[in-house]
């Protein structure tokens, strides 16, 4: 019964959006009716409205939809969709505002003269659009009344001119910002926290162990990373458009002649395009280069979006005016002088203390205040001329609660769709696909490519992505990152703008273009450029370092990346350190000699030890770095002839698995039959003949597995423990080899923050001898909290406690208090002496041996990684790597 409701609330939401019945109301309301009959159904014939449910009842569905209700409006941790709305306010101001007009018309003026030149104005400006409004339909409509007549009057083919509106009016949903990659960082923030516990439960049923290292587990996304990870794939869209219409109108003339401009390229022409096309471009920039440099979240990003689409808009509604740019201009100054504030004395409050912090304030103060009149300036502005504010407004409320009620919508459908069993199917279908990842993705991407002729992007977003990314992610055979999953999805749901019967982009351009231009030709006109949004995605798919490169590089180079000993990095750092040890071995050898050879009698006993010790370590590196290689060269060749045998074994014990969740819901139903009051014994017995089935089933695939397996499998993992061995060896010898160097030069330069203490140090004798005992504690304390900040401070700080405590409690002793801080003072005066010897005879050498190691030996102890190589480390990071034979 469970899969006649799953099968039925399809078909109510296929029949709903079919018949041209709202989205946000088709897809609550087919799981509301869908449940509510499941559950009457259930109570009318068996007593329980939970009968008819493969996961809980109507109640539980209630609890999922009032905790999605809740996900969407109150978490913090989800607070990536504020940035929906003030991306669409940017855009429909930026469309308002009629700056999207003056791009095309100045693009068409200065390509128009080459062959194809039109077209591929129209395919720039798309872009230009997509980067700063990201709404299709809106893009589409502003292309096809502008552009569309200008090209049919220069005779382009009508096909060549409406795909081209058409598919570069949809660039918008993959160039960022965008607002698919914003709901799909959505959608995928929780999918990876779904593929993660899918994949701990996997390494423990498959190896045992209770928990699974971090190196292996699925790493999530957000809006950011979208933004960052489909620029470079929007990028190359766009050239393959380009190109398409280039090489066309280069063979074929007649489709795409030559539009000569009638006016003259002068300075002043020269001019106006720099005053059309530098703002949007400026706001672009400025707008994704916050992201990509992290000087803005996503969220903050959107509220600059929007700030500068009202300026622009309130400078170009007001054309002609004596005043037109004095909003602007302001805006400009007052931002160049927070600049130059930011850069010279940041500010903070709470330290003002000199004259120059105060008058920095001031002028800070002034600039944002001249800001903010600036842009309340632009908004009166806007809201004076045409009525522009108000409709903005009123369509941004619009598109945005379309926007979340869908998301709310869709998340009530997909918790019905789960509660009927539907995501097991998707699953149990999947995984049973031949070709492994490959085959699933392909699969996934066909359909999603199929739903695009009949759904919208938020609906496939939103309905599709919850239930096929948990499953895609938690695959370790692929390892893919949810950037590039994102992505793939995005450049994929792009085309559902394109793909008749219901294309919108076809819609919106059907609305504005002549009836010359047949719907027909339309159509036809779409194919290529179908075509061209299929070759890059197969593109993106075989280079996942086109959408993982970006993400890892901003994230690797930033104030908050992650530290060297990060393990999800040591993959990566130990390939790249290996390569640099083999090129460098002799210098590092030189390197590790000399220090070998310096005389370290004047250190305690102590540190003479540590730094030997790290010396010898320092200098057993490269045979550690040759073991690890070694196993894992041993891997290598083993791998290729056992990784078939894992796949069939690790295949049939899914299989089980799966059996003995079947077993497992068969038991609860009989469970209900044999407490029901009108007993069913045909139906229990219906149920045991099934479950003896299932263990018939379920023993015989156990009989399956090769008899081979058990000895290959633990000389596999007897070899992938060995690497791991080899690398925590070769771990722990690096950190130790280093970390006794960083440790003694520290202590050698805080001779001079010991020196500062000798007169408080010595003018204790007489607190302790004459100052009362609670007096004399509080200047101990003092002085003790002082030589905590000094490195190797533990010989002077000892004795010191102790005089503290000689002093304090019932018994007071002032006599062993002097006698401790004698021991204090004269372990103070050893320490000055050997320090100061050190710092003259030794602490150059160590320093420029530290140098040497720091960011190779020691790299793992560093708090960051160097900017140089961080970025070397980012291309290795960007490719997805096979860690299926540790499952």
């Amino acid at each position: 019964m469970e899969l006649f409701f799953l099968l039925l609330l399809v078909v109510i939401m296929a029949t709903a959006l079919g018949s041209g019945f709202p989205v946000a109301f088709a897809l609550p309301g087919s799981a509301i009716i869908t449940v509510a009959l499941a559950a009457l159904c259930g109570y009318l014939f068996t007593g329980n409205p939970d009968a008819y449910f493969t996961h809980g009842g109507p109640v539980q569905w209630l609890s999922a939809g009032v905790t999605n209700f809740r996900g969407v409006y109150w978490e913090v941790e989800r607070d990536t969709l504020i940035a929906i709305p003030l991306f669409i306010f940017m855009g429909i101001m930026l469309q308002r505002s009629r700056i999207a007009e003056d791009l095309l018309v100045t693009m068409a003026q200065l390509f128009g003269p080459m062959p194809g030149g039109l077209g591929i104005s129209v395919v720039l400006v798309g872009a230009l659009l997509a980067a700063t409004t990201g709404i299709v339909g809106a893009t589409v409509v502003a292309m096809g009344l502008i552009s569309l007549p200008a090209m049919l009057r220069n005779n382009y083919s009508h096909s060549l001119a409406t795909g081209t509106i058409s598919a570069s009016g949809t660039l918008g949903q993959i160039i960022p910002p965008s607002i698919v990659l914003i709901i799909l960082a959505d959608q995928l923030a929780s999918a990876t926290d779904q593929a993660s516990s899918a994949r701990k439960a996997l390494y423990k049923e498959s190896t045992g162990e209770l928990s699974m290292p971090s190196a292996f587990d699925v790493s999530s996304t957000s809006a950011g990373e979208m933004f960052l990870g489909a620029l470079i794939p929007g990028l190359i869209l766009v050239g393959i458009y380009v190109t398409y219409i280039a090489v066309l109108a280069f063979f074929r003339p007649k489709l795409a002649p030559a539009v000569p401009y009638e006016g003259k390229y002068d300075w002043a022409f020269a001019l106006r395009v720099l005053l059309i096309l530098v703002p949007p471009l400026a706001l672009i920039f400025v707008v994704l280069g916050s992201i990509i440099m992290g000087v803005a979240t996503v969220n903050q990003a959107g509220s600059i979006g929007a700030a500068g689409a009202l300026i622009m808009a309130g400078y170009r509604l007001c054309e002609g005016n004596k005043r037109t740019y004095w909003p602007v201009c302001l805006a400009v100054l007052s931002l160049l002088a927070i600049l130059v504030v930011v850069q010279t004395n940041p500010i903070n409050i709470r330290n003002i203390s000199t004259p120059s912090d105060e008058f920095w304030l001031v002028v800070a103060v002034i600039a944002v205040g001249t800001f903010l009149f600036s842009l309340l300036w632009s908004g009166w502005r806007v809201f004076k001329v045409e009525n522009t504010l108000n409709m903005v407004m009123l369509e941004t409320a619009k598109t945005t609660s379309l926007v979340f009620i869908i998301l709310l919508g869709a998340a009530m459908l997909t918790a019905a769709f789960r509660a009927f069993g539907g995501e097991e199917l998707v699953k149990d279908f999947l995984t049973g696909l031949p070709g492994g990842f490959w085959g699933q993705f392909f699969i996934v991407m066909l359909v999603i490519f199929i739903l695009g002729f009949f759904l919208d992007f938020i609906e496939i977003a939103v309905v599709v992505v919850p239930i096929v990314a948990p499953i895609l992610l938690a695959d370790p055979s692929a390892n893919v990152t949810a950037v590039w999953l994102g992505v793939m999805i995005g450049l994929n749901i792009q085309t559902s703008f394109l793909t008749p019967p219901f294309g919108f982009a076809l819609f919106y351009l059907r609305g504005v273009a002549p009836a010359i231009v047949k719907t027909v030709s339309m159509y036809k006109g779409v194919i290529a450029f179908i075509g061209l949004q299929l070759t890059a995605l197969v593109i993106v798919a075989f280079n996942p370092q086109l959408v993982n490169y970006l993400p890892q590089r901003v994230s690797l180079t930033s104030e908050t990346a992650p530290p060297p000993i990060n393990p999800r990095l040591q993959h990566c750092i130990e390939k790249s350190l290996f390569q640099t040890y083999r090129e460098n071995q002799s210098a590092f050898t030189q390197a590790i000699s000399r220090v070998n050879a310096l005389d370290l009698s004047i250190l305690p006993q102590s540190l003479q030890n540590d730094l030997k010790e790290s010396f010898t370590k320092a200098g057993g590196t490269f045979a550690l770095v040759g073991d690890v290689e070694k196993a894992s060269a041993e891997i290598d060749n083993r791998a290729d002839a056992y990784r078939p045998l894992h796949s069939e074994v690790r295949s049939i014990e899914k299989s089980i698995r799966d059996i003995e969740e079947r077993i497992k819901g068969l038991n609860i139903t009989l469970g209900r039959n044999q407490r029901a009051d009108d007993t069913d014994q045909d139906a229990i017995n219906s149920l045991k003949a099934q479950i003896g089935a299932l263990r018939a089933e379920q023993e015989k695939l156990k009989a399956s597995i090769p008899s081979i397996w058990s000895e290959k499998n633990k000389e596999f993992v007897s070899l992938l423990n060995k690497e791991k061995i080899a690398r925590q060896k070769y771990r722990r010898n690096v950190d130790n080899a280093y970390e006794p160097v960083r440790e003694t030069i520290q202590i050698i330069e805080d001779d001079k923050k010991l020196e500062t203490l000798e007169t408080d140090l010595k003018a204790l004798e007489s607190v302790v001898a004459t100052k009362p005992f609670a007096e004399a504690v509080e200047v101990v304390a003092k002085v003790i909290q002082d030589v905590r900040g000094i490195a190797g401070n533990r010989s002077i700080r000892s004795p010191l406690s102790k005089v503290r405590r000689s002093l304090r409690g019932r018994t007071p002793d002032r006599d062993k208090a002097s006698a401790e801080l004698a021991k204090a003072i004269s372990a103070f005066e050893k320490e000055r002496t050997w320090r100061k010897t050190a710092s003259e005879s030794l602490l150059q050498d160590l320093k420029e041996y530290e140098a040497t190691i720091r960011y190779n030996i020691g790299l793992r102890m560093q708090p960051k990684i160097p900017d140089d190589q961080a970025i070397a480390l980012a291309g290795c990071a960007a490719n997805h790597r096979d860690i299926s034979l540790n499952f």
